[in-house]
């Protein structure tokens, strides 16, 4: 089909996207204060982290490396003594003091009403075991807060006795009212700020992140190419191929077969997206999901439709066809909708993945549009026929000839 070739574009541009999101800083072991034994570039944000473990004491000596994505935004690193979540996190938020311009560090602790937003982040004293921290940004002194501007967030704490696996998890946001940072950014990169590291080995969960960021990947290309490009195509096929009547019976195997393959290649991609909602319980994209459910839903009655499908004859069948009609549209309007949605999720607003699609998707509306415009100039060559024959103008042979001569 004429749409290969636009499925071949828009893979390769998902993939070089994906390619250029995985970039990230490299890790140092040396600052102006003092010297680490390790380091580690951490999977999101061009973000590393630098650490010295001293087992006698079981003392953890940390810097985090950070950069600011707005002047009045902040940047945070935190620990989760259980889980690899943010609910839960102990966390040290690094921001401008509003009142003095300095860079300050503060203590916070993100329970769950933070979460939800029902209440403002407030810096309460951390339950862990916090011996000293500080913050400062690169450059000295003289620096000072700016997009992209690079901060190191100093740490020393004292770890539970055997305990080398430790929760990190960190972030940045754009606003800070008061001293109560605001949420941030909701893109995949944003939600997923965390790693569990080994801080004796250096054994980390970035191979997890990578492994969910490939599934990520391919669940929006099966689904942008099954619900946002396939189905829209099968739909397209049934309007207006199936009054050509040189195709006879044809248009309806290709209207069923594309369909049918879009279904069944959305819901591969449907499945690997439970999939990753099952494996960060932590992250939720509360409109991605239910417009998701929704289209799965609407394309799954779609698939029954066809086995319960009236003949001609029966009286049925255009309660049939106006329930076959409503439902699909719907599903269309549903799956492009959640497409641009998914790239939203992605962080790939502004990606080439989504002019790829975006050019793909104008073509299929500009083929509608002509086609459209030449079934009402056929609608219209037929009624002047029609009323040129009820007053006996023209023959059955003569209106063949007047359409042939238009």
């Amino acid at each position: 089909m004429p749409f290969l070739h636009y499925f071949c574009h828009l893979h390769l541009l998902l993939l070089s996207f994906h390619a250029d999101t995985a970039f990230s800083a490299r890790c140092a072991t040396s600052t102006a204060k003092k010297e680490f034994q390790k380091c580690m570039t951490l999977p999101t944000q061009q973000a590393s982290i630098a650490w010295t473990f001293h087992p006698s004491n079981a003392t953890l000596d940390l810097v985090f490396f950070g950069t600011f994505i707005s002047p009045s935004g902040w940047v945070a690193l935190g620990i989760n003594p259980t889980s690899a979540e943010m609910t839960g996190t102990r966390a040290l938020i690094a921001f401008s003091d509003p009142n003095s311009g300095q860079l300050v560090l503060l203590p916070y602790i993100l329970d769950t009403t933070v979460k939800l937003q029902k209440t403002p982040l407030v810096s309460q004293p951390l339950d862990i075991h916090l011996l000293s921290s500080s913050a400062a940004l690169y450059g000295g002194k003289l620096a000072t807060i700016h997009n992209g501007a690079a901060v190191q967030i100093f740490a020393t704490l004292r770890l539970e006795p055997n305990h080398t696996k430790v929760h990190f998890v960190w972030n940045r946001g754009l606003y800070v009212q008061g001293y109560s940072p605001t949420i941030h950014p909701t893109t995949s990169n944003d939600l997923s700020s965390i790693s569990t590291i080994n801080i004796l080995s250096g054994f980390t969960s970035s191979q997890i992140v990578h492994n969910t960021k490939t599934l990520k990947m391919v669940h929006g290309i099966m689904n942008a190419i099954s619900w946002g490009v396939m189905l829209p195509s099968g739909a397209v096929t049934a309007r207006y191929f199936r009054h050509i009547q040189s195709l006879g019976p044809a248009w309806f195997y290709i209207h069923a077969g594309v369909q049918l393959s879009a279904f069944f290649l959305g819901t591969v991609g449907f499945a690997i997206g439970l999939k990753l909602g099952n494996s960060s319980p932590g992250v939720t994209y509360g409109l991605h999901r239910k417009l998701g459910i929704a289209a799965f839903c609407l394309g799954g009655l779609q698939t029954l439709a066809l086995l319960f499908r009236p003949k001609t004859t029966n009286k049925y069948r255009k309660y049939w066809k106006s329930y076959h009609h409503f439902v699909g549209y719907a599903c269309v309007v549903i799956g492009v909708v959640n497409v641009f949605e998914g790239f939203e999720v992605m962080g790939a607003g502004g990606s080439y993945g989504k002019l790829a699609y975006c050019l793909c998707l104008s073509t299929l509306i500009g083929a509608c549009i002509a086609l459209e415009v030449n079934s009402w100039v056929i609608f219209c060559r037929k009624s002047k026929e029609d009323k040129l024959r009820r007053e006996g103008i023209i023959s059955d042979k003569g209106s063949t000839d007047l359409i042939h001569n238009s």
